[in-house]
């Protein structure tokens, strides 16, 4: 097998069935809601404590999160070979985090989730991407009522990096992730940015949220906030991140996991034949 019919074959880990896609969009449109609700409810100030209402937001996306893994483990989707490398995926990007600690956009949990979603499909990269930002919260002390709002964020990096174009290869690849990852990077801040926008900006400066004002007045004035705050220095930063970390990794890192990927053999349904249940 040539070098690149190797790379183009891909195998998802997570295979992506109708139930499994049912599921995805409901979590999807359940991660949408969470952060652009203020837009459309126009809630009283008094009722604006957003903190209050985080917990049980966390409680909604567990369950959902949890029934991605459920939905794939009944249908067949997820054998224990895979099951065993989100794990190891997991605890690998929750240590990598703490490197960055996020310290003016410098955030080295996303090149690792932009990789392995891309080797291993668009499922595995959607629970990879909530599973590595609740495992990192809990190494860190970071859980909070930002947390949900992350984890939903970063299943979404994972989901869309599994559903890059397949037949491009080589150093187009790579350069194809490296805008990728630097996309991914703005729309983060822009996301995370979001949740706590209409709570925080304060009231009657141009930046503040404008409870029954029009949505896109009050996104006009969310953009402003966004470039004002966080897009030249966080959110640049971490696309910097991602960009130096892709070059200078990816390659190997994708050989690396393809080549896991290839003796997982996910393709191969696991059989227990006589005494003889070796893995190759």
């Amino acid at each position: 097998m040539s070098v690149e019919k190797s790379q183009r074959h891909r195998v998802s880990a997570v295979r992506v069935g109708s139930r499994t896609v049912v599921v995805l969009a409901l979590a999807s449109v359940a991660g949408v809601a969470m952060f652009f609700w203020p837009l459309f409810a126009a809630p009283e100030p008094e009722a604006m404590a957003h903190s209050a209402d985080a917990p049980l937001i966390f409680v909604v996306a567990m369950p959902i999160l949890l029934a991605v893994v459920a939905a794939e483990m009944t249908s067949g989707g997820m054998d224990p070979k895979a099951l065993a490398l989100l794990g190891v995926l997991a605890a690998l990007n929750a240590g990598l985090r703490p490197l960055g600690a996020g310290l003016m956009g410098i955030e080295t949990v996303f090149f690792l989730l932009v990789l392995a979603g891309r080797v291993f499909g668009p499922g595995f990269g959607f629970l990879l991407g909530g599973i590595s930002l609740f495992a990192s919260a809990l190494l860190t002390a970071g859980v909070g009522p930002w947390l949900p709002f992350q984890m939903i964020c970063s299943a979404w990096i994972g989901l869309g990096a599994g559903l890059l174009p397949g037949r491009v290869t080589g150093r187009a690849e790579i350069w194809m992730l490296v805008a990728y990852g630097i996309f991914v990077a703005y729309a983060f801040g822009f996301l995370m940015n979001m949740w706590f926008w209409p709570f925080t900006a304060g009231v009657d400066t141009q930046v503040s949220f404008v409870a029954g004002a029009p949505v896109l007045d009050n996104l006009r004035r969310f953009v402003v906030f966004t470039l004002y705050t966080s897009t030249w220095n966080w959110d640049t930063g971490r696309a910097i991140t991602n960009t130096v970390a892709i070059l200078l990794a990816g390659p190997a890192v994708l050989a690396a996991l393809r080549r896991a990927s290839r003796r997982a053999a996910f393709d191969t349904p696991v059989s227990f034949m006589g005494r003889d249940v070796r893995s190759r």
